[in-house]
């Protein structure tokens, strides 16, 4: 199972982790290869305890957090307000995930949604995602692999 697995859920209606689970207990796929169909699009970012500039772990104690909702928003974590984030493992405390028919309404759910999310007590790389979703190259789907690396650098704090 990968991280980015509710992007596949969300496109294409199948929940993957009940049928892993199927396949497990020795049921029979439900479905076949060609009878997955993809729709719409999705997006999905990792909410991580880090500077959002640096990359340095934020550990520590989470004051508030306040996840954000509605229509074709997902969010998935283990964090809640009090949780101690610890400084010995990966800083990944969530992620949200958005669907949209199309590519330009997931980008405005996910502007939404981390307008929405508060997570106070400690750093968070928010910042920098909501910066991404207003990029003009993202926004018009003009990236690579070098993408981040590039934008970091003209966009030195």
């Amino acid at each position: 199972m990968q991280v980015e697995h509710p992007v596949t859920e969300f496109t294409t209606g199948i929940d993957i982790v009940k049928t892993q689970i199927m396949v497990a207990a020795g049921e029979k796929l439900p479905f076949t290869q060609r009878q997955i169909q993809m729709h719409g699009h999705a997006i999905e970012v990792r909410i991580n305890a880090e500077d959002a500039w640096k990359f340095t772990p934020s550990p520590g104690r989470i004051t508030m957090w306040h996840p954000p909702g509605g229509p074709g928003v997902r969010v998935d974590s283990h964090a809640y307000t009090n949780y101690f984030v610890p400084p010995n493992y990966d800083s990944m405390i969530g992620k949200i995930i958005v669907y949209g028919d199309t590519r330009e309404q997931a980008m405005a759910r996910m502007r939404t949604a981390l307008n929405e999310t508060v997570i106070e007590g400690i750093q968070t790389n928010i910042p920098l995602h909501r910066e991404l979703m207003v990029d003009s190259k993202f926004m018009t789907g003009g990236t690579n692999i070098h993408y981040l690396e590039e934008w970091l650098a003209a966009h030195k704090r």
